[in-house]
């Protein structure tokens, strides 16, 4: 028994790895994303949304498209590749208003806040426990913050992404360079 969790951990692991210079270098872009964000938010987030908005028309479109080969959640994939291209068309109408678009995403954010909010509380009562409970009803009251002022939402998110960016790029240059010490140890031991 010890030997299969052993051989299990292994392959786990095994499967999880990425060179540490991969993990450095998207920490690297994190933080310079995450700088942008904070200290030009409005032109870095007019690139972010048009970049985001082909990422959204081609992924509505391939998702449709994916019906024609497999029709296993065809509600799901109709209904992801409709919202896709709706939101990427929106994001070409409006190019050069950001804050327009980021109030429709901010509020159809709010929307899935509150539907995934729901879906916690849910889980909670199916023995989630009083943790998934907590974070559904924040969730919901998340969603509902975003739907009644949708504008501040989008003036804020900038700097709310900005930060976490930057939060997170510090802790993958740091997890990539540890990665990279533990791995010379192990050769020279």
């Amino acid at each position: 028994m010890e030997q299969e969790t052993a051989e299990y951990h292994a392959v786990e692991y095994e499967v999880l790895q990425v060179p540490w210079w991969l993990v450095v270098l998207e920490g690297v872009f994190a933080v310079i994303i995450g700088l942008y964000l904070l200290f030009s938010p409005v032109t870095t987030t007019v690139t972010l949304v048009q970049i985001l908005g082909i990422f959204w028309l081609l992924g509505g479109v391939l998702s449709i498209l994916s019906l024609v080969i497999d029709r296993e959640n065809a509600g799901w994939k109709l209904l992801s590749g409709i919202m896709g291209i709706l939101i990427g068309l929106v994001v070409f109408v409006y190019p050069y208003s950001p804050f327009v678009v980021l109030a429709i995403l901010v509020m159809i954010l709010g929307i899935w806040s509150i539907i995934y909010g729901a879906i916690r509380l849910v889980w909670a009562f199916k023995g989630g426990g009083l943790g998934m409970a907590v974070l559904g009803l924040l969730t919901i009251g998340l969603g509902i913050l975003l739907l009644v002022n949708p504008l501040a939402g989008a003036v804020v998110l900038p700097w709310i992404y900005g930060i976490s960016l930057v939060i997170g790029g510090i802790a993958a240059l740091v997890g990539g360079l540890r990665m990279r010490s533990g791995r010379n140890a192990s050769y020279t031991g």
